[in-house]
């Protein structure tokens, strides 16, 4: 068709639309750009129908002229390249884009948020831990619910021995605990290297209890003697580092005393109790009892044991012992301190132990001092009890 110069030129509707009426498959017509905008980074508000390109290309002439005859149908299939793959890359899209209400992700769904509350008291060495609620938990059982009970962990050296958790509460996305977890013998050390994490979980009876999502608090975020309160949106199960020497694991607290008594002439060593120690028995618990050593010990004279604990995890043995030496032998000497678990009929399991003398390091190092320069005087320390102790013998 041949337009005359002036002629105004008119476009059937069918042409406007891109559609042949006539039978057979939906073509494209050539200078589709000219009259449809195109979206090469963002999508059209209505996306055109998506179209066959089996055919041959069918239109009018353009009514602007080129110079060079053979480059204008090159430009103009690639502008129909550029508008028909936007398109087609439009409709792929549409469908790969998962139903966000059935996608069970926790990419796309929220694991609920946590309220809860830390206080250290620096008096006493304990760290309160107040669970207040939780909301909006991802359901975890087929009635869409969940059975949401709380745990926490230190870390580093997470083990049974030093693990808290709340009570559980049924069939609940949105639980009230309102519960509060101590853990006893927390130092200031511990206060700058240790981290709580909290996990929230789903209990099951005949399966694995499943995990929902934690939240995790360096220990050093607190100020001491204040109450912090938190409302944190739980995460994914984050990796612990598990290139920790697991030597280091810790097996419990234990608060130790010294005193140096000038006027009996000896060191005073109290063993006050024991706090979060790990259970040994099958019954979930242990019989603790503690034994030490003023090392080294040429009589082998120096060992001192108290009581047995019975089925108990947090023992109070309030017992003391004394050493007969000289003050200046004092700064040669390393007291170690071991926990065990009694046995009938078989050998005694091995807790936890630590050494206190010039050859430790941290609070152990800080505490002996503290005896050697202050005469007289009590002072009381809680210590961490780890499952290995260099220079002491397992076998009791």
């Amino acid at each position: 068709m041949t337009q005359r110069k002036g002629e105004k030129t008119t476009i059937s509707i069918q042409e406007h639309m891109a559609i042949d009426v006539c039978p057979g498959p939906i073509q494209p017509i050539k200078q589709i750009s000219d009259y449809f905008p195109r979206y090469p980074r963002g999508l059209p508000p209505t996306a055109p129908p998506a179209l066959s390109r089996a055919g041959s290309l069918r239109g009018t002439t353009t009514s602007q002229k080129s110079e060079d005859p053979a480059a204008e149908p090159k430009r103009d299939e690639d502008d129909l390249d550029q508008a028909f793959g936007a398109t087609a890359l439009v409709a792929n899209k549409k469908e790969e884009e998962p139903d966000v209400e059935g996608y069970d992700s926790d990419d796309s769904t929220t694991l609920g948020t946590l309220d809860f509350s830390l206080l250290y008291d620096q008096e006493n060495n304990a760290l309160h831990c107040t669970i207040n609620k939780a909301k909006g938990l991802k359901p975890m059982d087929h009635n869409g619910l969940s059975d949401p009970y709380v745990k926490l962990h230190l870390l580093p050296g997470a083990s049974k021995a030093n693990k808290l958790r709340t009570k559980t509460l049924r069939n609940t996305l949105n639980p009230v605990w309102s519960e509060t977890l101590t853990y006893y013998g927390i130092t200031d050390e511990d206060m700058v290297r240790k981290t709580l994490r909290i996990s929230v979980c789903d209990e099951d009876k005949f399966r694995h209890n499943e995990f929902i999502g934690e939240t995790r608090i360096p220990l050093k975020k607190l100020k001491p003697n204040q109450t912090k309160n938190f409302s944190n949106c739980l995460e994914k199960q984050l990796p612990i580092d598990k290139t920790d020497d697991k030597s280091l694991e810790e097996r419990g607290r234990i608060m130790i005393s010294l005193k140096y008594s000038s006027q009996k002439c000896g060191l005073v060593v109290g063993i006050i109790r024991c706090a979060h120690l790990a259970a040994m028995d099958a019954n979930g618990f242990s019989d603790p009892y503690v034994k030490t050593y003023l090392k080294p010990d040429e009589n082998k004279k120096s060992k001192h044991k108290t009581a047995v604990k019975k089925k108990t995890l947090n023992p109070e043995f309030n017992e003391e012992f004394f050493y007969e030496i000289k003050y200046a032998d004092l700064s040669k000497k390393t007291l170690e301190v071991t926990v065990w678990d009694y046995d009938i009929g078989k050998s005694n399991d091995f807790i936890g132990g630590v050494s206190l003398g010039i050859n430790a390091n941290g609070e152990r190092l800080k505490h002996w001092f503290d005896c050697l320069k202050n005469k007289d005087k009590k002072i009381e320390r809680w210590h961490t009890l780890t499952n290995e102790l260099p220079g002491s013998g397992y076998n009791d």
